[in-house]
């Protein structure tokens, strides 16, 4: 296979000794090198060996954030996390996102004998054996789940939600040829794929914003390096993008690559909209009750009354379906109505501390979380998983529940 591209007026041919795609760029005396791998295959993981052994590069990229490099290096790193603190300062639905898209990874991996994440951890002990600088040039994972969050409408957020509890309980058999295909993109666009195909606002952050910055990242490395042959490891599906930037004969990627980057790491803030809707439910609220007992003692405390029992027993019920402990489920109803009408805690944080005082995880729990999370079974049997699931299904019980509380409030106001 030969694959020709012109970047700056200057062609080069690269003709390819691997099954995996490849392209060579020159742009300003520096040749730069995208290999496109399936994170999932074999074969990528030999190909970056016999590429990096080669002594063609005097450098290596990889397609990977800090995060994901330290997970790769440390995959018991979870053994650290203090789990009621990470709930607490709200990092808990990011941490479930993260364990939702590495079951995804590692159930294909399982299914097919390999090692997830192989062809970086190749990459990585090869750069180190052969003496060659390594760069990290994708953004931060963390980043690109929340700018995909923020960039996307309110209720499109549910259907995002759909989509990773769906790459964690599908369990049908998974074949070659299907894996061979993530080589046109890589895990996170595999779990997102079907709404990133019909979304722009889940698109630009999950694959085009990220091909931007790794190429802003690449030339800023470059830059500082003085590299003149880089070999740059991505997921096959980043290398029309990156193509693209180069194509663009460098502008703002390579000329100031630094205000990219930062640009691109900038979270969008929550809409004015969205940071008061939470505030103006509760003064709604409040306003019911108070109408209420102007009315009446006896409309008032049938208020009260609909807002704990509807708002209580849907956060209980949550609690139950994530099959909690039974002073969890009775923490849930109680703190529920009093979390609710307070915004800055949800009863998410309220239970998921009850439940590890109860049943507190213990090393082996947090040590078999990567394992465990990959099949539907282990969220409920790994104390830690079971945690999360606690925090999340009491929490989204509460959410319906003010709502549905709201409106029988608001019911019995008018026909009064």
């Amino acid at each position: 296979m030969h694959i020709a591209q012109e970047v700056g007026g200057v062609e080069r041919v690269d003709a390819a000794k691997h099954k995996e795609p490849q392209i060579t760029l020159e742009y300003d005396g520096v040749a730069v090198t995208i290999l496109g791998t399936a994170h999932v295959s074999s074969t990528s993981a030999d190909a970056v060996r016999e590429m990096i052994a080669s002594g063609d590069y005097d450098a290596v990229a990889l397609e990977l954030c800090e995060n994901r490099y330290q997970a790769l290096l440390d995959p018991d790193a979870f053994t650290k996390m203090d789990l009621v603190q990470v709930i607490r300062n709200g990092r808990g639905p990011m941490v479930m996102a993260s364990l939702a898209l590495g079951a995804f990874q590692q159930r294909i991996a399982d299914q097919l004998g390999v090692e997830v994440g192989g062809e970086m951890r190749a990459a990585i002990e090869a750069a180190e054996k052969h003496d060659i600088p390594l760069t990290l040039v994708d953004r931060d994972i963390g980043t690109t789940l929340k700018r995909i969050y923020r960039n996307v409408p309110f209720w499109h957020r549910f259907k995002l939600l759909t989509s990773l509890v769906t790459s964690v309980i599908a369990r049908r058999s998974v074949s070659e040829e299907e894996i061979e295909r993530l080589k046109d993109g890589d895990v996170l666009e595999a779990t997102f794929n079907q709404f990133a195909e019909q979304s722009q606002e889940i698109y630009n952050p999950l694959v085009k914003e990220r091909d931007q910055y790794m190429v802003a990242r690449l030339m800023q490395s470059v830059k500082e390096s003085g590299s003149k042959r880089v070999l740059v490891v991505v997921g096959a599906g980043h290398m029309k993008g990156m193509r693209q930037c180069f194509n663009k004969q460098g502008g703002d990627y390579i000329h100031d690559p630094a205000s990219v980057q930062q640009a691109l790491d900038q979270v969008p803030p929550a809409g004015n909209m969205m940071t008061l809707i939470p505030w103006l439910i509760v003064g709604i609220i409040l306003v019911g009750f108070a109408f209420g007992f102007s009315q009446s003692s006896e409309l008032g405390w049938l208020l009260v009354q609909q807002w704990v029992v509807i708002n209580g027993t849907l956060a209980a019920l949550g609690a139950l379906l994530a099959l909690a402990h039974p002073v969890t489920i009775l923490s849930a109803f109680i703190a529920a109505p009093l979390t609710s009408l307070n915004p800055t805690i949800s009863a998410g944080v309220v239970t998921a501390a009850v439940e590890t005082a109860f049943r507190k995880p213990s090393v082996g729990d947090f040590s078999r979380l990567r394992a465990d999370t990959s099949r539907l079974s282990g969220w409920w049997s790994n104390r830690v998983a079971h945690t999360f699931m606690v925090f999340f299904f009491s929490g989204l019980g509460s959410v319906i529940g003010t709502y549905i509380a709201g409106y029988k409030i608001f019911e019995s106001i008018a026909v009064a």
